[in-house]
């Protein structure tokens, strides 16, 4: 099983960027894949979530800006982000887990690193 998070880089405040989190040895029709994130000095903190059914949700702080969405054929999920803030600035991670997304998932990405700065 492998989880490959992309997309990260160097971005200006107020822009976008997409992550990918593509799944190998897993379906994602039996898996949910979350997204998390830690900032400097912070802890891990989850952002949004695919499950399985099709469901998503996200958690408020980023709720409006943040969105995610998944293309099966290619079982990768996506996290589209808009109007990013410094406080954006993180290690963006994607993780797998049948029992729906947790901190305590079974597979991770190893982390893509985004920058919201002028």
């Amino acid at each position: 099983v492998q989880l490959q998070a992309s997309g990260g880089g160097l971005v200006q405040p107020g822009g976008s960027l997409t992550l990918s989190c593509a799944a190998s040895g897993i379906s994602l029709d039996a898996y949910a894949i979350g997204w998390f994130r830690r900032a400097p000095g912070k802890e891990r903190e989850g952002l949004s979530c695919f499950l399985p059914t099709g469901q998503t949700y996200s958690v408020d702080s980023v709720k409006g800006r943040f969105t995610v969405s998944r293309n099966s054929a290619d079982n990768i999920v996506y996290l589209q982000m808009n109007n990013l803030k410094s406080e954006d600035t993180a290690i963006y991670y994607c993780a797998g887990d049948h029992r729906g997304c947790t901190p305590e998932a079974r597979y991770w990405g190893k982390g893509t690193q985004v920058t919201v700065s002028s």
